[in-house]
């Protein structure tokens, strides 16, 4: 039996309803580094897509036979990594939009690694489910409703598992503070607050020297992101505020959003940049254009069980990063971000008065930040990729359900097209689908529980 035969058997064999799972790859102690031989492929190798390459490939047994990518200067670049770690060159699939497809074809792969264009995430997802490669997707926000339930359908008739990539769920602030919501020390929740706030304008605007251009001659995600700002108004980048807030809700696992009722300011920030920037002024060319994206975007959402979410998008002003989230319940609530990490609890704190975030970290600290903490550092973004490229290969190896799964991205990613409805609608309420056809209320949580 040829391995894509051996992968299709066992998915077909034991194709998962909605609500049906089996224990977590890393739940179980790690099997990598014992003779197992887990092939990935890449497409996409752009700066995010290499910290992924860089990680994978450090892992004993996992091997990378092909990449793809349309971007010459991002192949070289990922050739350098394999090189420094002394890893066989991957054959190369480029020249076209669609060279992904020759690739999923020709290569006998187990997993494949998604970090591209988000207008691609959909069609390549699909393509690589079809073939039955277990798919891990780089965030982002939906195009539309439909293509959600596709991702959905799609796993359901192949039986290909899906990883969303969220990486701020295992920020190590983050799981201390699911550890918090789990041990019920903020008693039953009630409101919560994350978003996207990050001046993105010098990503924007980008030529690769700090220029004021966007398009086919800029450099980066100036060349499609920008784009967004221009044609859209709405919650574009929903995951790293709402993916942590969905663990700790149980979102699809025992609960479930209902509802997203969003709002938007008027656009000003990125035509003042363009105003100021020593390459602008009122005679630029950029001067003109009639930005869509409001500068900040707040939807705030309901779910089944009684609780309330505020998103908010921020990426066209100046400011310092922040995901400011707020978890708070009937006995008191956390107040975490980059620069600001504060404790209240009725009972254990004084009156009316925070406590520092470092008496409570250091009991409430997750057990998979206090194992591998100083292995993950170097992983990128503070040391959360590591845990979350880590999962993938496990879950790869094992063909496990994902922890963040197909059902979570498609309810993360409806989140934007529901947003632009609401906003051109005057902020009228939209109902969230339910991807998991009415399963989340027997679903159990999964997500961090484990352990290596």
């Amino acid at each position: 039996m040829s391995d894509f035969t051996r992968r299709k058997f066992l998915q077909s064999a034991s194709v998962l309803a909605a609500g049906t799972f089996t224990l977590p790859s890393f739940a179980r102690a790690s099997s990598l580094g014992t003779g197992s031989d887990v092939r990935i492929g890449f497409i996409g190798t752009g700066l995010r897509g290499r910290n992924h390459v860089n990680n994978i490939l450090s892992h004993e047994g996992v091997h990378c036979p092909a990449i793809c990518d349309i971007d010459p200067d991002a192949i070289t670049k990922t050739k350098e990594i394999f090189a420094g770690k002394g890893k066989k060159e991957p054959r190369v699939y480029g020249g076209s939009n669609h060279a992904y497809l020759e690739m999923l074809k020709k290569e006998d792969l187990d997993g494949v690694i998604i970090a591209t264009n988000w207008k691609w995430h959909t069609p390549m997802c699909l393509a690589a489910m079809r073939s039955g490669v277990y798919t891990g997707v780089e965030v982002s926000g939906a195009f539309s409703v439909d293509e959600c339930w596709e991702l959905v359908r799609t796993h359901q008739q192949t039986g290909t598992h899906l990883f969303f990539l969220e990486n701020v769920n295992y920020r190590r602030d983050v799981l201390a503070v699911l550890n918090m919501v789990r041990e019920n020390v903020f008693g039953e929740l009630l409101h919560l607050r994350g978003g996207y706030q990050h001046d993105l304008r010098q990503v924007k605007f980008n030529d690769g020297k700090g220029g004021l251009k966007f398009g086919e001659e800029s450099y980066g995600e100036a060349r499609w992101r920008t784009e967004h700002s221009i044609r859209r108004n709405g919650e574009l980048y929903p995951t790293h505020g709402l993916g942590p807030l969905n663990a700790m809700l149980n979102v699809n696992r025992g609960n479930r959003l209902t509802s997203i009722s969003s709002f938007a300011t008027k656009s000003k920030g990125l035509h003042q940049y363009i105003l100021d920037h020593p390459e602008g002024g009122e005679n630029h060319p950029f001067e003109n254009i009639n930005w869509k994206l409001g500068d900040i975007v707040t939807s705030h959402i309901s779910t089944a069980n009684g609780e309330t979410i505020i998103l908010t998008h921020d990426t066209n002003l100046p400011r310092p990063y922040s995901l400011g989230f707020r978890v708070q319940g009937v006995k008191g609530l956390a107040e975490f971000d980059s620069h600001t990490r504060r404790v209240h609890v009725e009972g254990v704190s004084d009156a009316h008065q925070w406590d520092e975030w470092e008496e409570w970290f250091e009991k409430y600290d997750h057990k998979l930040w206090k194992k591998y903490g100083e292995i993950a550092i170097d992983g990128g973004h503070g040391g959360m990729d590591y845990f979350l490229d880590r999962a993938f290969v496990e879950s790869v190896e094992a063909n496990a359900p994902a922890v963040i799964d197909v059902y979570d991205a498609a309810v993360m990613r409806v989140i934007t097209p529901l947003s632009e409805v609401s906003i051109r609608e005057g902020g009228t309420p939209q109902e969230i689908p339910d991807f998991t056809d009415g399963n989340w209320i027997h679903r159990k949580p999964v997500f961090a529980l484990g352990d290596w």
